[in-house]
C-alpha cells in the first residue's frame, strides 16, 4: 500500500478548473486514479517516470492534465 497526497499547489490549481471539468477530473481521480496508484504506482498505461528528477519522481496522465507524485511506501 502507497500513501497519495495533493500538494497545496495541486488544490489550488484543481479547485480553479471550470466545475464541468473539475467533476469529470475528481471522478476520476478518486475512482479510477488513487486506486491504481495505491496499489500500483510505478507501472500503468499513463504512467511515466521522470528522467533526472530527484528525489524520483512519476507522471500518471490523464488527457491534457498531468498529476506528478513521488512514492512513499506506507509501513
Amino acid at each position: 500500500m502507497y500513501k497519495i497526497f495533493e500538494t497545496n499547489e495541486f488544490i489550488k490549481k484543481f479547485e480553479k478548473l471550470v466545475n464541468k471539468e473539475n467533476d469529470f477530473l475528481y471522478k476520476k481521480l478518486t475512482d479510477y486514479v488513487y486506486p491504481q496508484l495505491r496499489s500500483q504506482p510505478y507501472y500503468g498505461k499513463n504512467i511515466k517516470k521522470l528522467v533526472s528528477y530527484k528525489p524520483e519522481t512519476w507522471r500518471y496522465r490523464m488527457g491534457k492534465y498531468r498529476l506528478f507524485y513521488l512514492i512513499e511506501e506506507a509501513g
